[in-house]
């Protein structure tokens, strides 16, 4: 049974989540507290012996949660095994293929709706149901004669119905007993009985719970087929040794007392799933601690079983853990790294690795599990944030198991991380956005028109394919060449203007511009086009940190002709916002600060009143306007912003304010770019001649 839709209605910060599709493996992305959690908590409310709490009801809803509403409904579509047992059951059913299963806030029992498929809600005694069963057996006595119907004992028929098999033979069998010492003198009971208990094996295997069709339906689909949401949310952490008896007090639920105690040893849950994945049994490792051949052997056996159960979800170099005994009562888990030439190193226990392969390693262990644990299949998976501080690289192990799961369990997930996400269909990957005015979550699948915040991590996932491209070594080696810039507003500026002037011998199209995240980032990411066969190079501000930027470079093998640096005829400009006529950068400030600048008594900014500030550049004067005005609220200057409205404008054809000589230093710059990359070609040219002579 596989959820296709679900509506969330009450619960927590959910006013109403409205119809949400979902697929087999989907994602819930979003920002903290915007409401991922309480989503994947909601649906744990289908599960038939969950318990609605006041306490997770919406408080901004109290009105109109005094009428019955829905808190969780999904809508399902059943499986033709799943069909086919109702129709075993019900022959007389049309075929159920879907159905809805919901909880209310006034009803403690789960509800289910089939839709159109008519179901009769009138007492049936053709039904072979244990309501029916105990009439028959009532009957069955009452026709007794008195002597004998008086000393039967018939409280087990007022009992609950029997869950099992073989709680309903024990009971048959007893009162079976029961008839033969009563009435053994009297065949027509005796004969009348026999003809009822020869059945009971059938009778139970068919036996349906309710009196009418549609109860009977309901409970058979609560008790057979009802599906199961399993909800993971913390992952504690194993440590390296494991005391036993410690171990077993805590599974006994014995705590010793102290909050030391309470960090160290909150793991006996854990160190069970240990236990599990290795099939190993404390009460045999105890049976087998005086028998060195029998201990050495459980252990290895046990070993080898948990090495080959994890390593499936552990990406890089395979691990080994064996399973040590010490004295004192002390387990010790040792693991080792198993390189691809099959050399075996690092060898030492789990407690003396890193925090990061400790908190991996637990995770696997528990998430493995308790899966297995549970036979899941056909469950569906609730997991929040399963890739906690896990690597990218075992994040994508994570990720590799929950496809592996997904075969034959359906698996939602909140997660953050865009290792995390690699199915971008609607349905199987949903945007989570809390609307803060209203305080309430809204979930929808066309995340592209999430806020900015919530993206990041889905286009970090969406742009693989370009790092992917990126470190693919012959797609660098025949690529355009790469330009580094410092900045985001480089990057606009350059491909503005080059589409505004048109030129078509200065075109910016044979280049690759790559916006570095900041200063500090612009030398590993040359380094790393570089080093991957781009023909890099690098365009740079005119200040002391940009220089010490080119030395740096310099001296990771790159050639002064791949350093370009702002400037004009020959002299140094700091940044390219100096290759903008000073009229023209200023009419730009004067437009987007139009507001402010009039609130504290300028008109206008002219170039006398910025030049008076004695920098060296329109930046630096800029700045110390900002900075001069700061206890007015100015904060800082924003030259992001500025070159935002002068791309803006040029798009729009609205360039009126940008002058001829704006116009010649951008070409001069792409002159010079241009010039550069010849000079590089003509070098590497050179030296490959060289080489080959």
């Amino acid at each position: 049974m596989r959820l296709r839709k679900f509506r969330v209605q009450g619960y927590r910060c959910i006013h109403d989540s409205g119809e949400i599709k979902v697929g087999d493996l989907a994602a819930f992305v979003g920002r903290n507290e915007s409401g991922k959690t309480t989503i994947l908590e909601a649906l744990t409310l289908l599960n038939k012996d969950t318990k609605v709490s006041d306490l997770d009801l919406c408080d901004e809803m109290t009105e109109v949660l005094k009428s019955e509403i829905k808190l969780a409904e999904g809508e399902f579509v059943l499986n033709e095994k799943e069909t086919s047992l109702i129709r075993e059951k019900f022959p007389n059913l049309q075929d159920i293929k879907n159905m809805k299963i919901y909880r209310t806030n006034k009803n403690p029992r789960i509800q289910y709706d089939f839709g159109e498929v008519k179901i009769s809600g009138e007492a049936s005694k053709r039904l072979n149901s244990w309501e029916n069963f105990v009439d028959r057996i009532k009957s069955f006595v009452l026709a007794m004669p008195n002597p004998i119907r008086i000393r039967v004992d018939t409280k087990f028929l007022d009992a609950p119905a029997p869950r099992t098999r073989e709680v309903f033979m024990d009971m048959m069998a007893e009162f079976n007993n029961n008839i033969y010492l009563i009435a053994s003198q009297d065949q027509q009971v005796i004969s009348e009985w026999k003809n009822i208990y020869q059945d009971l094996e059938s009778i139970f295997d068919n036996m349906l719970i309710g009196t009418n069709e549609r109860s009977a339906l309901d409970n058979f689909i609560e008790d057979k087929l009802h599906p199961r949401f399993v909800y993971f949310s913390d992952y504690k952490k194993i440590l390296g040794n494991i005391d036993l008896e410690e171990f077993v007090r805590e599974s006994k639920g014995i705590r010793a007392k102290g909050l030391e105690y309470v960090e160290e040893f909150d793991k006996a849950e854990t160190v069970n799933n240990l236990f599990y994945l290795a099939e190993l049994d404390a009460q045999k490792l105890e049976e087998a601690k005086n028998s060195p051949s029998r201990l050495i052997k459980l252990l290895n056996i046990s070993s080898r079983r948990l090495s080959e159960r994890l390593n499936p979800a552990w990406k890089g170099d395979p691990i080994h853990v064996e399973l040590r005994w010490n004295p004192g009562n002390v387990l010790s888990v040792v693991i080792s790294d198993v390189h691809k030439d099959g050399t075996v190193t690092n060898t030492g226990l789990l407690n003396r690795r890193a925090e990061g392969f400790k908190w991996t390693f637990s995770f696997i262990v528990n998430f493995a599990a308790e899966t297995q644990k549970a036979e899941l299949k056909e469950a569906i998976l609730l997991l929040d944030e399963p890739a906690r501080n896990l690597h990218p690289a075992q994040q994508r192990g994570i990720s590799d198991l929950l496809k592996g799961l997904a075969g034959s369990n359906q698996i939602l997930y909140a997660t953050h991380s865009p290792f995390m996400i690699f199915d971008y269909t609607q349905g199987n990957l949903l945007v989570v956005e809390l609307d803060k005015r209203k305080h309430l979550s809204k979930i929808y699948y066309d995340y592209w028109n999430a806020d900015d915040q919530t993206l990041i991590p889905i286009l970090y996932g969406l742009s693989r394919g370009l790092v992917e491209s990126i470190v693919d070594k012959q797609i660098g080696f025949n690529s355009r060449p790469v330009i580094i810039v410092e900045t985001m507003s480089d990057c606009m500026y350059l491909n503005a203007f080059d589409r505004f002037l048109k030129d078509p011998n200065l075109s910016m199209n044979p280049l690759n511009i790559v916006p570095a995240y900041n200063k500090n980032s612009v030398m590993s990411l040359a380094i790393f086009y570089k080093n991957h066969g781009y023909d890099t190079f690098i365009l740079l501000d005119n200040t002391e940190e940009s220089r010490k930027i080119s030395t740096e470079l310099q001296s990771n093998e790159f050639k002064s002709v791949q350093m370009i640096f702002f400037e004009l005829a020959g002299q140094p400009r700091l940044f390219i916002e100096d290759l903008l006529v000073d009229e023209d950068y200023l009419y730009a400030v004067n437009q987007t600060y139009e507001v402010k600048l009039r609130k504290e008594g300028y008109v206008t900014l002219t170039k006398d009143q910025v030049l008076s500030k004695g920098k060296k550049s329109i930046l630096d004067n800029l700045n110390e306007i900002w900075k001069e005005n700061q206890h007015l609220g100015w904060e800082k200057f924003d030259r992001e912003e500025i070159c935002r409205y002068i791309c803006e404008k040029m798009v729009l054809g609205e360039t009126d304010f940008l002058s001829d000589k704006t116009k010649d230093q951008f070409r001069s710059l792409y002159r010079l770019i241009a010039e550069r990359i010849r000079q590089n070609q003509n070098l590497v040219s050179q030296t490959s001649t060289t080489f080959s002579r």
